[in-house]
C-alpha cells in the first residue's frame, strides 16, 4: 500500500512512539524523515508483525479453550437459574389460580341458588336450607372470613415475592455494574456503532486508492462469463486458473495478478464485515454518518469507481446486494456522473435514490425492491424486463382524460374510486389503483365545479355552472336526480355525514340544503354579499361552513338555519373551507394567497399560513387531522403541519393552477385537479420523508454558462448566487453577500469572475475559484436588473430600475460612463459580439443601441407594444432579438434598425431570448412556463419544451452549443440536450428483434419526434420529481409498496410502453 501523503512511496514502517501519530502510524521513507521521532520507534512492517504475533502468544490470546470452558460454565449456571425460576413461577401461578378458582366457584354456587327466573317454592330442600342460612344464619359471614383470609395470604405472598425479587434485582444490578465496568470500552463501541462504522468505513474505502481499477472490469467479465454467484468465495480459492488466465490475457504475469487478487480480496472482506453490507445506509439511523462520509470522499475518483463496481456486482452476487445498494445510494448522494451508463441486471434493495440522474442509462433486467425513486431522471433510459417492486415515490399517477380544466376531485369513502369534475362539462370516475377511467358521466350543459360522494359511497353529487345539481348512482353510472333551485352556477356541493342532506353554494349568493331522498329544498341561507364558493359540514353534521367572495366565512346551525358565527380576516375572496376531523378547527383558503386556521367554537383566528405565491383554491385536512393540504394558482400543492403551522412539503408537478385537493380515506394518497386538464395522485408519506437536495429556495431569475461549459451560475430571489457542476449538478459554491434579490448573473469571458446585479442596488464581482467578493460597485439608485460583460472582459454594463445604464471599469471598479435615454426601468443590456455597441431593453417599450466609444445613443427600435424584457445579439452581430410583455419575439437588422421578423407563439410575456452559437436557432422562455426553439431563417417554431411548472425567467446556451439551461420561478434549474442523440443501444438481440418486428420508426428510434429530442438531462431543485421522457419500457413490472402499478405514471411522463404500443398497431 502506498503512502497517502507521498503517493509514489510504499508504506514500509510502523510508528510505535507513545504519542498521537499525525501519520496514522503508517510511514514511508519520507514520512520517517519528516516525522522526527527516535528511530527506535519506527519499526519495519515485517518486524512489527512478528512483535504482534509474539505478544499474542505471550498472553495466550490465541488459546480459547479455557475461555470457552468459563463461558460454558457460566452459561450453564444461568440456564439452571432460569429453569429453577421458571419452575417456581409455574408452581406459584398454578397455586394462585387454584385459590382464585375456588373463590370464584363458591361465589357462583351461592349465586346459582336463586335468580330472577327461580321460584323458591320449587327449590330442593338442601338449596332452600342454604338460602335460609344466607338470610338468617352466618354462612355468608363465615365464607366472607374464609375468602378474606385467602386474599390476605395471597397479598402477603405477593409482597414477599416482590421483596425477594427486588433484593435479587438489586444484587444482580450491583454485579452487572461490576461487569460493565470491566467491559466499558466494548459497550461504548457498541453504543457508538454508527460513528465507529463511519470512521472505519472511510478508512477502508480510502484503501482502494491502492487497487488497480482495471481489475474491476476483469472481475465483472469473469462473473458474467462463468456465472459465478459468490465473488469472495471465488477469489479466495488457493489457485484459480480462470482468474489468472483473465489477467494473462491482459499481458500481466502471475505474480502481479496474485498481488492484485489478494488486495481486492482483503478489501472486499473488510467491506463485507461492515454494517454497510447489511443495513440500509439511507435510513435515519445512519443519516449523519452517511453525510459525513459523503463529505469525506467527495471528488475521490478511485472510491467512486469502486462504488460503481459494487453496484455492478449486485447483478451476480446476492450476498453483496445490500452493499451495492448502499454504494449506489452514496453515488447518488455524491452526485457522481451516472448518466448514459450500463447498469444491466443490477439488484438494488432497501435504499433511497432520491434525485438520482440515470439519463440514457441501460437498466434492463434490473431488480429494485423497497427503493425510494422520487425524483429519478430516467429520460431515454432502457427499461426492459425490469422487476421493480415495493417502490416508494412521491408521485403515483397522472390521470388524463378531461379536455379542459379539472375543477374538483373527490375520493369515495372506501378510497377505491376517484371522481373528477371539469370545465369540459363531464365527470370522470377513476380506479385509484390502476389509474384507469371507469366511466365518464355526461349530463351537465356547462362546467362541473364540484363533486362529492355520499358517506356510503353509493351516490355522487355534482354542481355545475348550468345552475343544476345532479345525483348519480355510482354503481350504474346513471343519473338519479336533478335538483333545481339556484339562479346561478353551483360552485360547491357537500353531503352531510349521515347522507340525508346535501348542501350547495352558488354564485346567486345563496346556500341551499336539499333532502337527498325527496329532492326537496329544506332550507335556504341568504347572508353572504357575494358568490358562495365553498360549503362544508362539520363532522357531527350540526354546522355548515361557507366561504364567499365577500371575503367572509359563515357558520350556520343546520337545524335552526341561524347564522352562529361570521369569520372576518381574509382580505380577498374565500375559495375553500374545511373542518378538521374532530370539528374543532376550520381551515380556509383565499385569494389573498393565505390559509387561515380558525377556532370553530369561538371564531378566533388560530394561525395564518403563508407560503403560496398566488390564490389558494382548495384546502383539505388529512384523516388524522395532523396535516393540511392546499392547492394554489401558483401551480403547487403544500402540506402543512397543523400543530406548528410550518410547511412540511411542497409538491410541484402541475403545469397549471391547482383547483382542488383531496386526501384518500387512509391518508396515504393526495389527489389534485388542475387547470392543466390533469389529475395527479401523490404519496403523502413518501413526500414528507423526501430528503432535501441542493437547490434555490425561491425563484431563479438568471443563469449563465462559464466559457469552458463546466459551470453554470444562477441568481435567485433567495438573495444567493450558486455555481453548479454542469456534468453532475453538484453545487460547487454558494455566494452570499447581497441583501436583496439577485436579478442577473454574468461570467467574464475568461470565466474567472462572476458579476451579479441585485435588488439591493449594487453589483458584486466574485472570484469564481475562491468564492471571495472581489469588488462591490455602488452607483445605481434602484435595483440592478441586468449585467453584461464586454467581449474583452474589461467593461461591465448594468441596467437598472433607476432608468439608467452604467459602464464600469472591471479592473478598478470605477464608473466609466452613465447612459441616459430610457424613461422607464432598464430591464436588459447586451454587448454586440465586437463590443462596439450595447443594446438595451426597457419598460418604456423601446430598444436602444449605444455607441461604446462615445456613449451616444445611435438608434431607437420601436415595435413592441409593452415592456422589452430581454435583448440578445446573434453571434455574427447582424441580428438583434428581443422579447417582451406583448408575448412576441422580434428580430431586428442591427445596421438599419428595421424589424425583419415577428415570432408569435408564446401566450404570455417573453422573459428571455438567446441565440445558439451557430446563430441558426433562437431560444426563448416565457411566463407561459414554456421554452421554444425557433429557426432564425424561417421564423418557424422548431420545438416547445414544457417541463417547468412556473414562468421560465432565463435561458442560456452553452458555448459549445450542446446544452440549454433554463431557470424558473418553480425554484429549479434544468439542463436540456439540444443536439440529436444516438438511438438507445440495445443490449439484447431478442429485444432488438422485438423492436425491429414493429417496422416503425417510433420503436427503432424513440427520438423521431423533435418534441422528444430535447430532454432534461439534469434537474437542479430541492423537490425533484420523476422524469421518464423517451424511456423504453418492455414487459417487467413497476409496482409501489401497496400494489399500485406505476406504468401509467411512466407513460404520463413520456415513456414508451412497448407492449401497449404493440397492441395498438
Amino acid at each position: 500500500m502506498n503512502c497517502d501523503l507521498h503517493t509514489k512511496n510504499p508504506i514500509t514502517l510502523i510508528c510505535i512512539a507513545p504519542h498521537k501519530c499525525q501519520c496514522q502510524r503508517k510511514l514511508c521513507v519520507e514520512c520517517q524523515y519528516e516525522h522526527k521521532v527516535d528511530q527506535k520507534y519506527t519499526v519495519p512492517i515485517k518486524i512489527f508483525e512478528e512483535m504482534v504475533i509474539k505478544k499474542i502468544k505471550e498472553y495466550k490470546l490465541d488459546e480459547s479453550s479455557e475461555l470457552k470452558n468459563y463461558r460454558l460454565s457460566f452459561k450453564n449456571m444461568l440456564s439452571q437459574i432460569q429453569s429453577n425460576v421458571n419452575n417456581i413461577l409455574e408452581e406459584l401461578s398454578e397455586s394462585i389460580k387454584l385459590i382464585y378458582d375456588l373463590i370464584e366457584q363458591e361465589n357462583i354456587s351461592f349465586l346459582s341458588l336463586i335468580n330472577q327466573n327461580t321460584n323458591p317454592a320449587e327449590s330442593y330442600y338442601t338449596d332452600l336450607e342454604k338460602l335460609v342460612q344466607m338470610v338468617e344464619g352466618t354462612i355468608l359471614n363465615d365464607w366472607n372470613d374464609y375468602k378474606n383470609s385467602y386474599i390476605l395470604k395471597l397479598e402477603e405472598t405477593k409482597n414477599n415475592c416482590e421483596q425477594e425479587i427486588k433484593t435479587f434485582m438489586e444484587n444482580s444490578s450491583k454485579e452487572m455494574k461490576k461487569i460493565k465496568l470491566l467491559v466499558n470500552i466494548q459497550l461504548n463501541q457498541e453504543n457508538n456503532e454508527v460513528n465507529e462504522m463511519k470512521e472505519t468505513l472511510y478508512e477502508i474505502l480510502a484503501q482502494c486508492q491502492d487497487i488497480d481499477e482495471s481489475i474491476y472490469k476483469v472481475l465483472i467479465e469473469i462473473l458474467k462469463k462463468e456465472k459465478i454467484t459468490d465473488l469472495l468465495g471465488f477469489l479466495t480459492k488457493t489457485y484459480n486458473q480462470k482468474l489468472y488466465e483473465s489477467f494473462i490475457i491482459q499481458h500481466e504475469n502471475v505474480n502481479d495478478a496474485q498481488k492484485k487478487i489478494k488486495k481486492i480480496t482483503n478489501f472486499l472482506k473488510k467491506i463485507s464485515d461492515q454494517p454497510f453490507s447489511k443495513a440500509n445506509y439511507s435510513s435515519v439511523t445512519y443519516e449523519e454518518a452517511r453525510q459525513d462520509l459523503i463529505n469525506s470522499i467527495a471528488e475521490n475518483k478511485r472510491i467512486i469507481e469502486f462504488l460503481k463496481f459494487l453496484v455492478h456486482i449486485t447483478a451476480f452476487d446476492e450476498k453483496l446486494i445490500q452493499c451495492g445498494s448502499n454504494g449506489l445510494n452514496l453515488l447518488v448522494g455524491l452526485q457522481a456522473n451516472l448518466r448514459n451508463q450500463n447498469f444491466e441486471n443490477i439488484r438494488i434493495k432497501n435504499t433511497s435514490l432520491i434525485g438520482g440522474n440515470f439519463e440514457r442509462c441501460n437498466l434492463s433486467g434490473s431488480e429494485f425492491n423497497n427503493v425510494v425513486i422520487s425524483g429519478l431522471n430516467l429520460n431515454q433510459a432502457q427499461l426492459f424486463n425490469c422487476k421493480w417492486k415495493n417502490l416508494k415515490i412521491n408521485e403515483l399517477n397522472q390521470l388524463i382524460c378531461h379536455q379542459k380544466s379539472v375543477n374538483s376531485v373527490s375520493f369515495s369513502p372506501d378510497g377505491v374510486i376517484l371522481a373528477s369534475g371539469s370545465d369540459d362539462n363531464s365527470i370522470c370516475l377513476w380506479d385509484v389503483k390502476t389509474g384507469l377511467k371507469n366511466a365518464q358521466l355526461v349530463g351537465h350543459d356547462r362546467s362541473v365545479y364540484s363533486v362529492c360522494f355520499s358517506s356510503d359511497g353509493t351516490t355522487l353529487a355534482s354542481g355545475s355552472d348550468d345552475n343544476f345539481i345532479c345525483l348519480w348512482d355510482v354503481k350504474t353510472k346513471l343519473k338519479k336526480a336533478k335538483f333545481v333551485g339556484h339562479d346561478g352556477g353551483v360552485y360547491s356541493v357537500c353531503f352531510s355525514p349521515d347522507g340525508s342532506t346535501l348542501a350547495s353554494g352558488s354564485d346567486d349568493n345563496s346556500i341551499c340544503l336539499w333532502d337527498v331522498k325527496t329532492g326537496l329544498k329544506k332550507a335556504k341561507f341568504d347572508n353572504h354579499l357575494g358568490w358562495v364558493y365553498s360549503v362544508f359540514f362539520s363532522p357531527d353534521g350540526t354546522t355548515l361552513a361557507c366561504g364567499s367572495d365577500d371575503n367572509s366565512i359563515c357558520l350556520w346551525d343546520v337545524k335552526t338555519g341561524q347564522l352562529t358565527i361570521k369569520f372576518d380576516g381574509h382580505e380577498n375572496w374565500v375559495k375553500s373551507v374545511c373542518f378538521s376531523p374532530d370539528g374543532t378547527t376550520l381551515a380556509s383558503g383565499s385569494n389573498d394567497n393565505s390559509i387561515r386556521l380558525w377556532d370553530a367554537k369561538t371564531g378566533q383566528q388560530k394561525a395564518k399560513l403563508d407560503g403560496h405565491d398566488n390564490w389558494v383554491k382548495s384546502v383539505c385536512f388529512s384523516p388524522d387531522g395532523t396535516t393540511l393540504a392546499s392547492g394554489s394558482d401558483d401551480n403547487s400543492i403544500c402540506l402543512w403541519d397543523v400543530k406548528t403551522g410550518q410547511q412540511k412539503f411542497k409538491f410541484d408537478g402541475h403545469y397549471g393552477w391547482v383547483n382542488s385537493v383531496c386526501f384518500s380515506p387512509d391518508g396515504i394518497t393526495l389527489a389534485s385537479g388542475s387547470y392543466d386538464y390533469s389529475i395527479r395522485l401523490w404519496d403523502v408519506q413518501i413526500g414528507q420523508q423526501q430528503s432535501k437536495l441542493d437547490g434555490h429556495s425561491d425563484d431563479v431569475n438568471s443563469i449563465c454558462f462559464s466559457s469552458d461549459c463546466t459551470s453554470l451560475a444562477s441568481g435567485s430571489d433567495d438573495n444567493s448566487i450558486c455555481l453548479w457542476d454542469v456534468k453532475t449538478g453538484q453545487q460547487k459554491a454558494k455566494f452570499d453577500g447581497h441583501d436583496g434579490l439577485v436579478y442577473s448573473v454574468c461570467f467574464s469571458p475568461d470565466g474567472t469572475t462572476l458579476a451579479s446585479g441585485s435588488g439591493d442596488n449594487s453589483i458584486c464581482l466574485w472570484n469564481v475559484t475562491t468564492g471571495e467578493q472581489k469588488a462591490k460597485l455602488d452607483g445605481h439608485d434602484e435595483p440592478v436588473v441586468s449585467v453584461s460583460y464586454s467581449p474583452d472582459g474589461l467593461t461591465l454594463a448594468s441596467g437598472s430600475a433607476d432608468q439608467s445604464i452604467r459602464l464600469w471599469d472591471v479592473q478598478t471598479g470605477q464608473q466609466k460612463a452613465k447612459l441616459d435615454g430610457h424613461n422607464e426601468p432598464v430591464l436588459s443590456v447586451c454587448f454586440s459580439p465586437d463590443g462596439t455597441t450595447l443594446a438595451s431593453g426597457s419598460d418604456d417599450n423601446s430598444i436602444r443601441l449605444w455607441d461604446m466609444t462615445t456613449g451616444e445613443q445611435i438608434a431607437k427600435l420601436d415595435g413592441h407594444d409593452e415592456p422589452v424584457v430581454s435583448v440578445s445579439y446573434s453571434p455574427d452581430g447582424i441580428t438583434l432579438a428581443s422579447g417582451g410583455y406583448d408575448n412576441y419575439i422580434r428580430l431586428w437588422v442591427v445596421n438599419t434598425g428595421q424589424q425583419k421578423a415577428k415570432l408569435g407563439g408564446h401566450s404570455d410575456c417573453v422573459r428571455s431570448v438567446c441565440f445558439t452559437p451557430d446563430g441558426t436557432t433562437l431560444v426563448s422562455s416565457s411566463n407561459d412556463n414554456s421554452i421554444r426553439l425557433w429557426d432564425v431563417n424561417t421564423g418557424q417554431q422548431k420545438a416547445k419544451l414544457e417541463d417547468h411548472t412556473q414562468p421560465v425567467s432565463s435561458v442560456c446556451i452553452s458555448h459549445d452549443g450542446t446544452t440549454l439551461a433554463s431557470g424558473s420561478y418553480d425554484n429549479s434549474i434544468r439542463l436540456w440536450n439540444v443536439c440529436t442523440p444516438k438511438a438507445v443501444q440495445l443490449s439484447n438481440n431478442s429485444y432488438e428483434e422485438i423492436l425491429l418486428s414493429q417496422q416503425t420508426t417510433a420503436f427503432l428510434n424513440p427520438f423521431y419526434d423533435n418534441s422528444k429530442t430535447y430532454i432534461t438531462i439534469l434537474h437542479i431543485t430541492q423537490n425533484p420529481y420523476l422524469h421518464a421522457q423517451g424511456a423504453l419500457i418492455y414487459k417487467g413490472e413497476f409496482i409501489n409498496y401497496y400494489g399500485l402499478d406505476l406504468k401509467s405514471l411512466f407513460k404520463s411522463k413520456g415513456s414508451s410502453i412497448i407492449e401497449q404500443e404493440q397492441q395498438t398497431t
